[in-house]
């Protein structure tokens, strides 16, 4: 093994060696002072949510399949693809990855700080989208039930559970599931903007009502699984306080500090210098 592979190899494990013992740490010092969140109520909510689309639409839907017209067809066919999860997930793998092999000592104040942000942006997506994704898989082919390509052969609700089939692994949908992770992302992020968020994820999570994929009971399912993950995420960092601060009454606010470009000056602030110290001491005392 050459230098620079084995160099590169010790600076990769001492970074991770160094990011496991900070959430140690900070999972130990840090109570677990969630804000009270009515989830019984949301949970009750998206139930009969998902079910009343169910009774409603979801046999309509079935019948129209495939009856669209073929530009409107084609429209959503481009559209669905940016349902994948491999859009978001792929690129806050690689950047985890760049920022596991930087020599973080060797930046600057500022340089540490955007290497900083970026790492727990990406570490926010994999855990709101990768997770989200895991369980959504689990309960799809649990579920097993019949896609709307077979709506005359199965009908509107025909389960098969565990059948390890994709024709049977429509509910709920693994699209919406990941547009729904990305509003919940985005919800926490810009919580002022939170209705171009929803009109632009759950558009994207309808196509695949419109390309027979699947039934609308299944994407509002997926959707709100999704969402689901990415605030429970959110709660979890906010107490390690990546990214975002606890509060007591509401979701998690964004700090002040945490910016994915590079400012064009260094404000003096009482934040920016206590996050910055907070990165070092984190450092500096991991063994």
């Amino acid at each position: 093994m050459s230098v620079a592979p084995l160099a590169l190899y010790r600076r990769s494990l001492g970074n991770f060696r160094d990011t496991m013992s900070i959430v140690r740490r900070r999972f130990a010092l840090r109570p677990a002072r969630y804000p009270r969140i009515p989830w019984s109520v949301w949970l009750i909510a998206w139930v009969l949510l998902t079910v009343a689309v169910f009774l409603r639409l979801d046999a309509g839907a079935g019948e129209m399949r495939g009856e669209w017209s073929p530009g409107f067809g084609r429209f959503t066919d481009f559209f669905t693809q940016f349902g994948l999860g491999g859009w978001y997930l792929i690129p806050a793998a690689l950047c985890l990855i760049a920022a596991n092999l930087t020599d973080w000592r060797g930046l600057s104040r500022q340089g540490r700080m955007l290497v900083y942000n970026w790492t727990c942006f990406a570490f926010l997506v994999l855990c709101a989208a990768g997770l989200s994704g895991l369980a959504v898989n689990l309960l799809k082919y649990g579920i097993g039930r019949a896609r709307p390509f077979y709506f005359n052969s199965f009908g509107v609700l025909s389960l098969h559970p565990f059948a390890m089939d994709a024709r049977f692994a429509g509910f709920p949908s693994g699209h919406a599931t990941t547009m729904g992770a990305v509003f919940g992302i985005l919800l926490l992020l810009f919580p002022r903007r939170w209705y171009i968020a929803l009109a632009v994820t759950a558009c994207i999570a309808s196509t695949r009502v419109f390309v027979g994929a699947h039934y609308p009971s299944d994407t509002v399912a997926g959707f709100g699984l999704g969402l689901a993950f990415a605030v429970l995420s959110g709660l979890v960092f906010a107490r390690l306080g990546f990214i975002f601060r606890q509060t007591s009454a509401k979701l998690p606010v964004r700090k002040r500090t945490f910016r994915l470009a590079p400012s064009r000056a260094p404000r003096m602030s009482r934040v920016g210098p206590v996050e910055s110290g907070e990165i070092r001491a984190d450092r500096a005392q991991t063994p």
